[in-house]
């Protein structure tokens, strides 16, 4: 398997380099030199697939002899240990619950094949490996949990201070061992750029052998391209309707791996690219201007990104033209008071179902969407589970929710954090103290 750098082409590493570089030396982002197309009969008996051997045909696709079969084979089986139900709310929408995992977020899909990959190339090296990775709110619990005492590997989470919820600053800040957690005083694009600024920084790369576990790892997107062909394959069972995917969105790596999937045959009629009023790529869609600025806060933190990262790569699949992407992607901005009487709406008329504010914000857009295009089947991606927005559910819906234990059990632990500023030097100075 061979990437290439969003920015040159000509600059092709192999799966296991794009996997510990994370960036490009040139600030590009890597991309597969090919998405190959999966055979048709693949995609027209889905259903004879499990999720697991769903998850291996399209990985072997990807990355060929990267890694060998029975490697995969044993990361999948490490990796994808829980399931992605469909749940049918009506005749036009379901809900693909991705909170199952560990963390109960979409993000663990990604962060526990990312942490079998890396562990699976590390096993021989005798310098240790440090991951950076910025969080807005889900990335950071779902790495923590994933790379969780893997040998060999440090990991350093960067959050923005007072800006995620409590539930999720636990997942973050009290595992220990091997993770450690930076409480930023700034916004998630402030962590995102230190975390950048660091790759790019020769003297820091020379002396720490740094990786990536935010979506801008390719390793990462792979692995978020399994569940939109097990989702496929289960609305088959009850809708004969073209099918459309919304998606909540923040840094864009969720909807760049759909249409990964797309792009390998899964026949999507349309994605949704639904935002809060961090609304960059729908203005973008409707205006073919973007225009990146610094993010607002609201209900929907961990899509709070005013530069989205993967935008880059959704360029790079559609040759940067604009009539195409239109084509593909349609973009709604949901504002807080509609996200808050979505969540009310779907408790009403869906047998009290709970959804948290980023699906709250992907059913208002689908909804919008299905207004001109009623003979559609949406699925809504419910990317975290609600308990982790407790205070705002609680507060919105009028209700007790329940907490699944895995993370009930996290709030009576301690925090452990270390805050700092937004200062690219003291976050170095502090890296070189503690790895270099």
């Amino acid at each position: 398997m061979q990437l290439y750098s969003t920015k040159n082409k000509s600059n092709t590493v192999t799966f296991k380099e794009a996997l510990f570089r994370g960036l490009p030396p040139d600030n590009g982002l890597y991309m597969p030199s090919e998405l190959p197309e999966l055979p048709s009969d693949f995609i027209q008996n889905l259903s004879q697939y499990s999720f697991k051997e769903i998850a291996f045909i399209v990985a072997h696709a990807i990355q060929k002899d990267a890694i060998p079969n029975a490697d995969l084979h044993r990361i999948i089986n490490e990796a994808i240990n829980f399931p992605a139900p469909v749940v049918k709310l009506d005749n036009s929408c379901s809900v693909l619950e991705l909170f199952h995992g560990p963390s109960l977020a979409f993000k663990d899909f990604g962060a526990r094949y990312m942490a079998q990959s890396m562990s699976y190339f590390n096993r021989n090296e005798d310098k240790e490996l440090v991951i950076l990775v910025a969080t807005s709110g889900d990335t950071g619990g779902a790495v923590a949990f994933g790379f969780h005492k893997v040998p060999g590997i440090k990991v350093v989470i960067l959050y923005p201070s007072g800006k995620v919820s409590n539930l999720q600053e636990k997942q973050l800040t009290t595992l220990g061992d091997n993770i450690a957690a930076l409480e930023i005083n700034g916004t998630f694009d402030d962590c995102q750029a230190l975390v950048k600024q660091a790759f790019l920084d020769r003297t820091a790369t020379e002396s720490i052998r740094l990786g990536s576990a935010n979506s801008i790892n390719i390793a990462r997107l792979i692995p978020q391209s399994f569940y939109y062909f097990e989702a496929y394959k289960q609305a088959r069972q009850f809708t004969d309707r073209n099918i459309v995917f919304s998606v909540p969105s923040g840094n864009f790596g969720n909807l760049t791996a759909g249409l990964m999937a797309k792009r390998m045959g899964l026949p999507i009629h349309q994605f949704i690219a639904a935002t809060n009023t961090n609304d960059i790529v729908p203005q973008y869609l409707s205006t073919g201007n973007y225009l990146p600025r610094p993010s607002e806060q609201t209900l929907s933190n961990a899509m709070d990104v005013g530069n989205p990262s993967n935008f880059a790569r959704m360029q790079d699949l559609y040759g940067s033209d604009w009539d195409m992407i239109k084509q593909d992607i349609t973009g709604y901005s949901i504002n807080d008071h509609a996200t808050e009487a979505t969540m009310q709406e779907v408790f009403d008329h869906h047998s009290a179902y709970v959804m948290d504010p980023h699906g709250a914000v992907g059913y208002k857009s689908l909804k919008l969407y299905q207004v001109s295009n009623p003979d559609t089947h949406g699925i809504v991606l419910e990317t975290a589970h609600p308990s982790k927005f407790i205070d705002d559910a609680e507060r919105i819906l009028g209700l007790k929710l329940f907490i699944p234990e895995r993370l009930s059990i996290l709030s009576a632990r301690e925090k452990k954090s270390v805050m700092m500023d937004a200062n690219y030097q003291e976050f170095k100075d502090w890296l070189m103290a503690q790895y270099g």
